[in-house]
């Protein structure tokens, strides 16, 4: 059974479309088609049934995806270890946008110039999404906010958070919440504290960049909570009212994290990292 058809046959289950699969997996919609048709005609059945927004898993696609994951996982898995038998040669680095705003360039200059024969890539989203692409193998470390949950992730390193609330510093602030988009640890947290420690009713904008996230309190849109870090780095500590949290409720450190099965070769190195 051809593995790469598997892995074709993994991401239309998981999207339960051909074209979001296709969008992933970088491959013409048309060649996804072809794959599919390619693998059932092996098997002998049809693994998925169309439906209007897309497709299903058949009874026998459902019989087979959980052996499909573990193939192309093993195999990925193989891949990786062979091409770093002898050390780290390639390493894929996760890492949300906060801590990109704030801390990865100078880990990946670092990187690169202590280990100057590895080849480094970055992916960053929201610490939900990172977190999914630790757990399916697509990044091999990951940086997220908050200690992991999963059971197959181990933290190789720790940097403390000071998490504030910021509101406009000298006018009265609406009763509304500026923050990262869904899947932001920062997102949930502050909802959360807003819920619990305020009476009245908030609204809630969601952005895409950190800076323009501090560009609204600044222009008295609402308030935020955000590590501090990121407001230094942006350089708004001086434009905004900054209001410290208790420490034991706005405990959010930032993890390197990495699979417990996937451990990198350079694991000591990550662990003894000072950032």
């Amino acid at each position: 059974m051809d593995s790469n058809l598997l892995k074709v046959f993994v991401e239309v289950a998981r999207e339960k479309s051909i074209t979001k699969a296709a969008n992933n997996l970088e491959f013409a919609q048309s060649n996804v088609t072809s794959r599919i048709k390619q693998l059932e005609k092996s098997l002998g059945f049809a693994l998925f049934h169309r439906v209007p927004k897309g497709v299903i898993l058949s009874k026998e696609g459902e019989k087979l995806y959980p052996y499909a994951i573990e193939i192309v996982k093993k195999v990925k898995q193989a891949t990786y270890d062979m091409k770093n038998i002898d050390n780290q040669e390639h390493l894929i680095v996760g890492s949300t946008e906060s801590n990109a705003s704030t801390r990865i360039v100078p880990f990946l200059l670092q990187l690169h110039s202590d280990f100057p024969n590895m080849s480094l890539e970055l992916i960053t989203n929201t610490t939900r999404e990172i977190t999914k692409e630790l757990l399916d193998y697509k990044v091999d470390i990951a940086f997220m906010s908050g200690e992991p949950k999963h059971e197959d992730l181990v933290v190789l390193n720790k940097i403390d958070e000071e998490i504030v609330l910021v509101e406009p510093k000298n006018e009265n602030c609406p009763n509304v919440f500026l923050s990262f988009k869904n899947g932001c640890a920062y997102n949930e947290f502050g909802q959360n504290y807003l819920k619990e420690f305020s009476d009245e009713n908030f609204k809630n904008l969601e952005f895409g960049n950190y800076e323009t996230i501090l560009g609204c309190v600044k222009a008295g849109m609402g308030k935020s909570f955000l590590p501090l870090s990121i407001v230094k780095k942006l350089k708004y500590e001086n434009d905004l009212k900054i209001i410290n949290l208790p420490k034991q409720l706005a405990n959010i450190p930032t993890c390197l994290v990495c699979r417990k099965d996937n451990i990198p070769k350079i694991e000591t190195y990550l662990k003894e990292f000072t950032f």
